[in-house]
């Protein structure tokens, strides 16, 4: 075989190894061609001293690219730098589901053979109808701090601005709208994409979520003729009563005997109690406000400017404890959401309400198409731009990609004194300077 003898100042040595002696073949000199994937994967040679006999020797290993990418992203923080804005669904498709559709299928699949065997379902609680004794406590917890979270946005409204398009959804927090040029309400084009501001309210930061409270969710659905039969409440409320909070005003069905289904036929309630009538008194109406976001802003005073630090912290505290709270419960009790709509319902199944106007509502005759419920369906965020200097000039259209995302709360809260969370960091793009407007095409 031909042999090629290379000279000894081809490759530059990084270790005390000699390359004599060292022989390749020409067709060994050929580099293979790779693909986008292996030349990520393309290990690295670095040089290392060992010691063996109290001597230095060298020592050549291989780290993969993968590898030293991860170790990077560990150091820079669990957060990381920087991420993308959340994106608005398109208002012509369906939700994606939050469980793969193959996995629902599987279930669907292996609960049918059960039924053709006429097997019962097996159902551990809450699924049988039966209390988790210990969501008991977490479910009075987010409802203690959902009364601390309406109430501190209401006083916090009182110092800082909040604004809202009286033509779109959009919300902005600050001193002055901002000349972002996004509004996609009707007659935008004469207004240029313009908003138009007018002076929020708490719904505009906390966004109404209600459900239909039923006394047993295990009972009948709700037809369209009977739905003004059922009072409407907060899902976060209703989600709380159904985990075993107990409020007067809205009864519920507490289970000593589990249920029992086959397929998707309940075949045995449990013992059957009927619904007490709801207790009305002053007190239990002085609870609805506390617990509603309607009505709640002109109850509140203005705070004093030494406690707008100290409230902001507290409501943003409570904001965390409700979501964190809020996704305990969700992993156990089952929440609805309609996969076209904002519509949200707490039970087993969805009702039959013909109430969905949205994508192909005459397709299914206005009936909702029911699917698991999302913590941000239930609790939207309602993310707004972040104003880094609530002082300087109002945010601008040019550069919009520049600036950064919050939560409503978050930002109300930020702008009130409060720290900024470290899981909020990477959207809100702190680390970026904005640049001046002539600035902006000298930027890459």
């Amino acid at each position: 075989m031909l042999e090629l003898r290379l000279p000894m100042s081809l490759p530059p040595t990084a270790s005390s190894i000699s390359w004599r002696n060292i022989c390749f073949c020409p067709r060994d000199l050929r580099r293979p061609s790779l693909t986008v994937r292996s030349e990520v994967l393309r290990p690295k040679l670095s040089h290392q001293p060992f010691h063996i006999d109290g001597k230095a020797r060298g020592k050549t290993s291989i780290q993969s690219e993968a590898a030293f990418t991860r170790s990077t992203v560990k150091k820079q923080g669990k957060f990381g730098q920087n991420v993308n804005l959340p994106q608005k669904l398109p208002k012509n498709k369906k939700k994606p589901y939050p469980i793969p559709f193959k996995k629902i299928q599987e279930r669907a699949r292996a609960d049918k053979k059960l039924a053709q065997k006429g097997i019962e379902k097996r159902l551990e609680p809450p699924k049988n109808g039966l209390l988790v004794p210990e969501l008991i406590p977490v479910a009075y917890q987010v409802l203690d701090a959902w009364k601390v979270l309406i109430k501190g946005v209401a006083q916090l409204m009182q110092v800082v601005p909040v604004y809202g398009c009286s033509i779109c959804p959009e919300v902005h927090v600050g001193p002055t709208g901002h000349k972002i040029q996004d509004c996609n309400g009707p007659g935008n084009a004469h207004r240029r994409s313009f908003h138009a501001w007018v002076k929020g309210s708490i719904n505009d930061v906390l966004i109404p979520i209600e459900s239909y409270h039923l006394y047993d969710p295990f009972g009948h659905r709700i037809k369209h003729e009977t739905r003004f039969d059922y009072d409407r409440i907060p899902a976060l409320v209703e989600l709380c009563i159904q985990a075993g909070v107990d409020v007067p005003e809205y009864p519920s069905c507490r289970r000593t005997t589990p249920i029992r289904m086959i397929g998707k036929k309940v075949i045995d309630r449990g013992e059957f109690v009927e619904e007490p009538k709801p207790i009305r008194s002053s007190d239990s109406s002085s609870l609805l406000e506390e617990l509603d976001t309607f009505g709640v802003q002109a109850m509140q005073s203005r705070p004093a400017l030494s406690d707008l630090p100290r409230l902001a912290e507290e409501t943003l505290e409570a904001y965390e404890n409700v979501r964190r709270g809020v996704r305990k419960l969700m992993n156990k009790y089952t929440v609805k959401a309609c996969g076209y709509c904002s519509e949200v319902h707490v039970g087993p199944w969805g009702h039959n309400a013909k109430l969905c106007g949205a994508f192909k509502h005459q397709w299914r005759d206005g009936k909702h198409g029911w699917q698991d419920a999302t913590l941000d369906e239930v609790i939207p965020p309602n993310y707004v731009w972040h104003v880094n200097d609530p002082d300087g000039p109002p945010l601008r259209g040019a550069l919009k990609r520049f600036y950064g995302k919050a939560p409503a709360v978050v930002e109300l809260c930020v702008q009130a004194g409060a720290k900024i969370p470290d899981k909020y960091r990477p959207m809100m793009r702190l680390d970026i300077v904005i640049p001046d407007p002539e600035e902006k095409q000298l930027v890459a």
